[in-house]
């Protein structure tokens, strides 16, 4: 399980102490990985580290990452998106800026430049399940979504921690 997993804060550590920065308090966790704060030991400076549980995933969220700075995306629709800051392959982590509500965030679930092929009325279902969780919000959501595959970005991990409004309700 991610949240007591030794390895992935080892792998906090070791990038905090590369990077001379001190970690605090934990931002999010979820199925790739752990999300922390980290602050620089040699300027004032804050920044997210995700530290990715693997490869594949942490690879997918670079790329996105890495595209949307390409494109110069600091916000989506009024959602603020972090912004790359720095990567470390070998521990799979990814360095961001940290972002307040409304953002949108977590790329390791998404795909670059075309989506997976999904059996027939999959995406109908997720669809209709998303419809339902962000009830008012879905068509601001739904244009989200839009921009970010005008970006090429396919995101299907959308969840309201993901897409995260202003107000919490």
């Amino acid at each position: 399980m991610i949240q007591n997993d030794p390895i992935l804060f080892q792998k906090a550590i070791s990038f905090a102490a590369r990077r001379q920065m001190r970690l605090g308090q934990r931002l999010g966790l979820g199925k790739h990985g752990i999300v922390l704060v980290a602050e620089s030991n040699l300027k004032a400076m804050r920044s997210a580290i995700k530290i990715h549980s693997e490869a594949e995933a942490y690879h997918r969220e670079r790329s996105v990452y890495e595209r949307l700075a390409e494109h110069g995306v600091k916000e989506i629709e009024g959602f603020n998106v972090p912004q790359l800051l720095s990567v470390d392959d070998e521990l799979l982590v990814i360095e961001m800026t940290v972002v307040t509500r409304p953002y949108v965030l977590d790329f390791a679930g998404a795909y670059l430049d075309r989506p997976p092929e999904f059996p027939a009325g999959v995406l109908e279902d997720w669809e209709a399940a998303k419809r339902e969780e962000f009830e008012a919000n879905w068509k601001v959501v739904e244009s989200v979504l839009q921009t970010l595959r005008w970006h090429g970005v396919y995101l299907f991990d959308v969840n309201t921690n993901n897409i995260a409004f202003l107000d919490r309700g």
